[in-house]
């Protein structure tokens, strides 16, 4: 017999606001399935990043069918799961793991995600220069999906250089020398001047982290700005931008399209994610529209 009712959850840090919980167990509803959502966030139990192993394990005993994983586990998690899926083990992060008769199975849906969403959202845009903020979970992430997509040239900027050098060393493994590069903050100037756009893929603009990742003065009209971070869907930084005139992708097109993904991960189903974008329209306001 097919099954019908899924406990999944999301690990991570300062998760109260997510949007998770109802994207998920509304088009479950919707499919007549019953799913029950829960948020483990590490910050009111007191745990830090490195408990997620502990977690996942014990997710996995108490018979979750799955979970997603966000800020700052995506990557201490790896080193807990029985198996990974090829582009999770290319990108070296994780959002989305499924247990599997007792395994657990590391995928990643955001570059699928970003990509469905930038390609909605911002289908036009020059892509020769892109300056992306972020290289962490998210950040590989998305610079793939940027990649995919056909940018000429990601520059990886990171307050910790090492991350953003790694990063952009195994950018050029997978798409070939020279599509990538890394830089300091100190950079951003230099590199902004010519840029076409930027992806920010850091947790600054969430509500847990409140501010803008670039000095304002930066920012220029020809610039595009295309945000990962949904909750709130206009961060500082597109507020700042969109004054400016400068075409903006929220954060909202990638957190439907990656639910999506894991839905179809969790149960097997295929989501409508059209139903799923006015979900999030409805709860968060407005998604995905360059302004």
């Amino acid at each position: 017999m097919p099954q019908d009712s899924y406990l999944v959850g999301l690990i991570g840090s300062g998760i109260g606001p997510s949007l998770s919980p109802a994207l998920h167990e509304r088009e479950a509803d919707r499919q007549g399935l019953r799913c029950l959502y829960r948020l483990i966030d590490i910050d009111p139990l007191g745990l830090p990043p490195e408990a997620v192993g502990d977690l996942v394990r014990a997710a996995r005993d108490l018979g979750f069918d799955g979970l997603n994983i966000t800020h700052p586990c995506k990557q201490l998690v790896i080193e807990h799961l029985d198996e990974l899926a090829p582009q999770a083990r290319a990108l070296g992060a994780v959002n989305t793991v499924v247990f599997d008769g007792g395994r657990a199975i590391g995928h990643n849906t955001d570059v699928t995600g970003f990509a469905a969403s930038f390609a909605r959202g911002l289908p036009d845009v020059p892509l020769e220069q892109v300056v992306q903020l972020g290289a962490g979970g998210a950040g590989a992430a998305v610079a793939h999906a940027t990649l995919t997509l056909g940018a000429g040239r990601v520059t990886v900027v990171d307050a910790r250089p090492e991350r953003a050098t790694a990063l952009a060393a195994s950018l050029n493994r997978h798409f070939g020398g020279g599509r990538a590069a890394a830089a300091p903050p100190d950079r951003l100037p230099e590199l902004l001047t010519a840029a076409d756009g930027i992806v920010h893929a850091t947790p600054t603009g969430m509500a847990a982290h409140p501010g803008l990742p670039l000095p304002a003065e930066l920012l220029h009209p020809d610039l595009w700005i295309a945000e990962v971070v949904y909750r709130p869907l206009e961060t500082e930084l597109l507020r700042t931008a969109r004054a400016l005139g400068c075409a903006t992708l929220d954060g909202g097109g990638m957190a439907v399209f990656q639910a999506a993904d894991a839905f179809r991960l969790f149960t097997g189903r295929e989501p409508d994610s059209a139903r799923m974008l006015a979900d999030i329209a409805e709860l968060a306001g407005a998604v995905g529209s360059p302004r």
